[in-house]
Formats: C-alpha cells, structure tokens, sequence
C-alpha cells in the first residue's frame, strides 16, 4: 500500500497539471498575456513545496506529529485570525480566505487547518475513552474551529472538516447514538446558516430547481452541465475544451472536472473518479492494518478527506448537491491544497512504513 499512495500521489499531482494546462489557457491569456501562468504558478507555489514536504514528510517519524499537534492547531488558528486582519488577509469576490505574505504569493489557513486536524484529532481520539464529557469536548473542539470557517465564509470546507472529524469519531470507537447526534446538531447548523443567508438560500434553492435563473444564480451549475454533457463517451479531445473559454466559471479551479468531462469525456472522468478512489481505498487499508492507534486514525482522515472532497466537488458540479465552491484534490488550481495534501501523503507513506 505504501508505494500504492506513492505513485498515486504523483499521478494525481502531475494530471492535475497537465488538466490546468489546457483549463486556464483562456483565462491566462485574458489576464496575463501569457498562456501558461495557471500551470506555471501551480508548478511554483504548489507541485514543487509539495514535492519537498513530501519528501520531508515521508522521511519524519509520523509519532513526532503526535507530540507537537496542539501548538500546531493553535498556531494554524492564530493564522485563519490573522485572514480577517487588514494589512494581512487578502479578500477575493467578499470572501476572506487567505493570507498575504509580502505581496509575493498567498496562502490558505483552512487548507493547513485541515491536516493539522488530522494529527491532533488522531492524538486526541486514540486514547480516550467516549464518556458524556469527552464527546461534549470533541463537539467543542469541532465547532471551535469551525467558527473561523464559517466566518470567511467557507461553508465547502466546514463541512469537510466536520466530515473529516466525524469519520475518525466513529474510526476510534465512537458510538453510533453520539455519531447520529453530532450528524443532526451539524445538520440543523448548516439549515440555519442556509435559511439566513440569502446567497447560500439560493443556491440550494437552485439545486433543488437547476431551472431556475439559467443566466444568474444557475449559471454556474448549468454550464459545468453542459461541459459534462458535451464530453460524451470520449471527449471533444485534449484541449479542445469550447466552455473554458469565458463561458464556464473557474474553469481551472472548482471546475475543473466539467473541464475533463468536455475534453476527455466519460471515460476521461471515470479514470479520475477511479484513481481518487483507490488513493482512498489505499488509505484505509493501511488503517487498518496498522498496529498503532494514531496511525489508524490518521490513515482514516486522510482517506475521508479525499474521499468527501471528491465527491462534494464532483457531485455539486453534477447537480448531485448543492454548488459549493471546493477544489477537487490533487488536480484543481490551489498551491496551498496540493502542497498540503502531497505533504498529507508523505506522512501516510511513513507511517505505512513504520506503524
């Protein structure tokens, strides 16, 4: 399994280039005169960072993440703080997701929030016994982390968060009422968050009618539809993409996938829903064929971490839920989520090796 989630890795990593490669020609000469500076920022600022915290990652004894994951959690918390400061966030279309590092390049604190929660919630749920008060302190710790999210807002990734979270509750030994309750309160949070904001109302309000305002708020799901639908068996062919050319919003970040559809069609998604789901596939078994208990959980977050990503993005492009703007893992545009998640990997791979 260890060389199974190295190649993978690789794989994912370098499709996703060539994918960007042709998704962002149009947008890269509309906005910087230049046909390759989606792939090229993306090689920079996250291919090769991730490639060395790969190798770094995969190198490090896994149990050394145990030991510093709480001052990991409060300093990656102090950053998602620091989005909301001016001089320091940067804001991108009203939401306030990423830090400015000397107007040099950007980052996002939620991505790093993501596998720094792997390793403290690994730590924390492997030796706990779930009473009353420590499934009260692990909704805590959730929803304490969450506000920040929220508060960008980013509703996508709380809700991979609390996903992530959930898996590894239950991974641990969680009982299934607690299971069932944390589900429900999660539920009824994202309702309210819905129902009192009208941009997110009409968005759910879209999906469940895809009909509805074709050329404003449905615009977005209709044309990631059509790129889909125009792919057929094989695809229109590399490159030869006709909605990434100013007609399908983010085609190189969250929709990326409609862009495979159109171009290497049914068969061109199908090989990339195949190799996300063998990475997770991969992940779990090597939770549970592992001998620790830290190791286990964080196999099983990772996995699940893939796993929901995936298929949040891929089916809200879908119409399969409502549309919420995620990256697909490993292949979207995003430095800071590739260089994260290859670095994700590294850590798997060493604990494969030594757990």
């Amino acid at each position: 399994m260890t060389k199974t989630i190295v190649w993978l890795t690789f794989i994912l990593a370098a499709f996703g280039l060539i994918m960007i490669s042709s998704a962002g020609v149009y947008l890269s000469q509309k906005n910087f005169g230049t046909n390759y500076y989606y792939l090229e920022h993306q090689f920079l600022f996250g291919f090769l960072p991730g490639l060395a915290f790969f190798l770094a990652a995969s190198k490090t004894d896994y149990r050394k993440w145990k030991k510093i994951s709480l001052p990991l959690i409060i300093g990656t918390i102090c950053l998602l703080i620091l989005v909301f400061l001016p001089g320091f966030g940067l804001s991108i279309g009203g939401a306030k997701r990423w830090l400015n590092v000397f107007n040099f390049f950007s980052f996002q604190p939620a991505e790093i929030l993501k596998l720094v929660l792997l390793f403290y919630l690994a730590g924390w749920l492997g030796g706990r016994k779930f009473t009353t008060a420590s499934v009260a302190a692990f909704i805590i710790i959730i929803f304490f982390t969450g506000i920040f999210i929220a508060a960008q807002p980013n509703m996508g990734t709380l809700g991979i968060i609390i996903g992530i979270a959930l898996s590894m509750f239950f991974a641990s030994g969680g009982q299934f009422r607690h299971f069932v309750g944390i589900i429900l309160l999660s539920g009824t949070i994202f309702a309210l968050l819905i129902f009192f904001s009208p941009y997110r109302f009409e968005r759910f309000f879209t999906f469940l009618n895809p009909d509805f305002d074709v050329k404003g708020i449905g615009y977005h799901l209709n044309q990631s539809q059509l790129a889909i639908g125009k792919g057929g068996l094989v695809g229109l062919g590399f490159g030869k993409g006709e909605q990434k050319l100013g007609l399908l919003p983010e085609p190189v970040g969250d929709s990326i996938f409609a862009v495979i559809g159109e171009e290497l069609g049914f068969v061109g998604m199908i090989s990339t829903i195949l190799a996300l789901l063998f990475f997770v596939l991969a992940s779990f078994r090597i939770a549970k064929k592992t001998n620790d208990k830290f190791a286990s959980l964080y196999a099983v977050g990772l996995g699940s971490w893939v796993g929901i990503q995936s298929f949040i993005n891929i089916a809200s492009l879908s119409g399969l839920v409502p549309l919420t703007g995620i990256p697909l893992p490993f292949i979207s545009f995003g430095g800071t989520s590739l260089a994260v998640l290859m670095a994700a990997s590294g850590v798997l791979v060493n604990a494969s090796k030594k757990a």
